[in-house]
Formats: C-alpha cells, structure tokens, sequence
C-alpha cells in the first residue's frame, strides 16, 4: 500500500468563522493554527497548502487568563542599537486586538516560508463581529471556553 500524498487536484479550502469572545487566547491560537494549516482533514500533507481559511471576530474581546494583561509584553526593535520597543498586551490589545492573536497563531506555525505565507493569506482577524467575508459562505466553527476563572 502507498504512502497518501496530496495534490493541488485533492485539496479544497473551506472557510470558518471563530468567535473569540470570551475563549482564552492560547486556546484560540491553537485551534486557528490546525485549521490554517489542514491538520483537521484526513488528507493533510506537510509540504502542501490544504488549510483553510479562518475569519476571527471579536477579537477585542479574547480572554487573557491570569496576570497576562499586564505582565505579557510583546518585543520588536527598531534595528538600531539599544531601540529594543516593548509593548504591555494591554495596550496592543486596545489599540490593534486583531495583531494579538496573528502573533499567537504565528507562534503556533512552524518558522516556514509556507507557514508565513498561510498566516498572510489564510488568517483574517476583525475586532467587532462585522467582517466583509460573507459571500464566502464561512462555517461557524465553535473553540470551547475554559471553565478556569482568572
């Protein structure tokens, strides 16, 4: 019996909606990255696109457990010597919730160009609950809260 490798003949793309209200963040993350990369289906290949596309709503309001509000802190440099920039999840969460869970499913990726180029095409991140993908008829796709209080 051979081995099952996928083609482009075999592969389809659904699309999903993930509601994010309420759902803690890692929790999130890990349901978005399996869906992107096709882990879900019983025809996923590593080196083939067989994702799918996944609409996250409500992402403003994605649970942070624990202290993480304010302790986690999100890195980036400038590239000039000591212009290292950090910034509280508090903050980023305010102003742009919708780079919060990118970076989240981003760490949940493998560091591959086929996985930056999932994240760029496959992910799309609104904060409220309107988003301009309705034409693509997206399954609701349910992530279960935790029942940990924080």
């Amino acid at each position: 019996m051979k081995t099952f490798s996928a083609t482009p003949a075999d592969i389809s793309h659904d699309w999903h909606v993930v509601d994010a209200e309420g759902v803690p963040l890692g929790r999130l993350a890990s349901a978005v990255a399996q869906l992107i990369r096709g882990k879900h289906k019983p025809t996923y290949t590593p080196h083939m696109d067989g994702g799918d596309f996944v609409v996250v709503i409500n992402a403003s309001k994605v649970k942070l457990t624990g202290r993480k509000l304010t302790n986690k802190v999100y890195f980036r440099h400038t590239g000039y010597m000591g212009h290292e920039r950090f910034t509280e999840a508090r903050d980023l969460l305010a102003k742009h919730p919708d780079r919060v869970i990118e970076k989240a499913v981003f760490g949940m990726l493998p560091k591959t160009s086929l996985a930056r180029q999932k994240l760029r095409t496959k992910l799309k991140v609104y904060g409220g609950a309107e988003h301009p993908h309705e034409a693509q008829q997206p399954r609701p796709y349910s992530v279960t809260p935790s029942k940990v209080s924080a």
